[in-house]
Order: structure tokens, then C-alpha cells, then sequence
């Protein structure tokens, strides 16, 4: 599942900011770019009950965090 993917699957940009507590105003855009570019480590460090979705929260969480992987590269080795 992609990052996108999963946005979309909690419910969209909107609803991701609301379990975040991220502002809408400015999240919304913010959450947005992250369809694309990817749900940054930190965030899913700092939530996991939002994103705990199997191996692939850990092959991208873990290698962020651990490796300094970007997201294309963990998935490549996951």
C-alpha cells in the first residue's frame, strides 16, 4: 500500500489532520504532498496508532528512522 493509498484509505487528507490534530488550515495542503512525496518518519514514530498498518509501516517507519532511507528505498527493499 502506498503512502497515498493509506491517506486515502483513513479517510482522506482531512480526516488524517483531524486524528493528527494537525490545523486544517495549512495540514490539509500538508497532508496532501505527503500522497506524494510520503508520510515523513517522524510522524509515524510519533503516531503509530494511526499507522500501524503491518509490514509496511515498519519497512518504511523502521528504515526512515533507523537507515535514512527515503521511502522509495525502503520500499524497494521491503
Amino acid at each position: 500500500m502506498t503512502d497515498g493509498e493509506l491517506i486515502e484509505k483513513l479517510g482522506g487528507p482531512a480526516k488524517v489532520c483531524e486524528l493528527l490534530a494537525i490545523p486544517k488550515a495549512g495540514g490539509i495542503q500538508r497532508v496532501q504532498n505527503w500522497k506524494s512525496r510520503g508520510i515523513p518518519a517522524r510522524v509515524r514514530l510519533q503516531h503509530p496508532e494511526v499507522f500501524a498498518t503491518g509490514a509496511h509501516s515498519l519497512a518504511v517507519g523502521t528504515a526512515g528512522a533507523l537507515g535514512g532511507l527515503n521511502r522509495r528505498e525502503a520500499m524497494a527493499d521491503a
